[in-house]
């Protein structure tokens, strides 16, 4: 999968990468996707979150080493 946007956020904690998610959201067409990583291992259950409250889809959560990885795409 190839996400119109991409963006990192190693080394931050909780709320930070759904603030920074919700940001770049914003700025996305309905249907692009967002890929975010994150080394915080409360991300996985904070995107499952964000996704239902924000009715954008979470297309799809893995892990990478350490990293934590959501795509999501805008609704």
């Amino acid at each position: 999968m190839n996400p119109t946007q991409e963006i990192d956020t190693r080394g931050l904690n909780c709320p930070l990468p759904i603030l920074k998610a919700k940001k770049a959201l914003a700025g996305l067409q309905s249907g692009d996707t967002l890929k975010v990583v994150s080394t915080d291992p409360g991300s996985v259950r904070d995107f499952q979150a964000f996704a239902r409250q924000t009715g954008n889809d979470l297309v799809e959560q893995t892990t990478a080493g350490s990293d934590f990885i959501h795509v999501l795409r805008r609704r």
